[in-house]
């Protein structure tokens, strides 16, 4: 079956309604921290990244999961390579603003790309009773993807909100510089239909109170 959810076109051996996100659904934020704006690192001499209100959908979503009294869930990313500005030893390793953890939070620190290696993450979600995941964060064609290609292999329900992460333009080996908006749709067209559904932040926000049947759930490996 064909299905098309903003744009993105994938082919589903069966599909269901999207229902709403309840106790078993957490929201987990994938390092929110500071170096993710230090352009230069990440894509060279003209560094730049994509979707400027990715913060503000990122912030909107947490609120309402912490109004539902949802689970919410941080990675925070302190690198093993040298000169990243995501080290929690720099002040780039802070959290963004309005991005920070709360008491009950899941969070957890990892040195690689996926919040699932060398890490506690997945049985503290166990643990919590959670089934489905909610990403959003930083950055979609690194940690994201990596972490989101997990989270479907584990047998998560995962939902990629596609306007609540973002990314920076990268330098390829022949020296092209691919624009961040490229690289990111890429990855989300990757992810979808295969490890997660993609959903914008509208309909994230919206599911947090309802069902949507308007919506089509569309994961592979099942």
């Amino acid at each position: 079956m064909r299905i098309i959810l903003r744009g993105f076109l994938a082919f589903c051996d069966r599909t269901e309604m999207i229902p709403k996100f309840d106790e078993q659904t957490c929201l987990l934020l994938i390092d929110v921290q500071a170096g993710v704006n230090v352009f230069e690192y990440w894509g060279g001499a003209d560094g730049r990244r994509n979707n400027p209100d990715a913060e503000t959908h990122m912030k909107n979503l947490l609120d309402a999961f912490r109004v539902a009294g949802r689970q919410v869930a941080f990675t925070v990313h302190d690198s093993r390579e040298a000169n990243s500005p995501l080290k929690l030893s720099l002040h780039t390793g802070a959290q963004l603003p309005g991005l920070e953890p709360a008491t009950n939070d899941i969070v957890v620190t990892k040195d690689v790309n996926s919040g699932f290696i060398g890490t506690s993450l997945e049985i503290q979600l166990r643990r919590a009773g959670i089934t489905r995941l909610v990403v959003v964060g930083f950055f979609t064609n690194m940690c994201v993807e990596t972490t989101v290609r997990m989270a479907g292999n584990l047998g998560f329900d995962t939902y990629l909100v596609e306007d609540a992460c973002a990314t920076t333009n990268r330098i390829g080996p022949d020296g092209v510089d691919h624009d961040p908006e490229l690289v990111h749709q890429m990855s989300v067209a990757s992810l979808h239909g295969e490890f997660c559904t993609t959903i914008s932040s509208a309909n994230a926000l919206a599911l947090c109170a309802q069902d949507m049947p308007s919506l089509e759930r569309c994961q592979g490996n099942e």
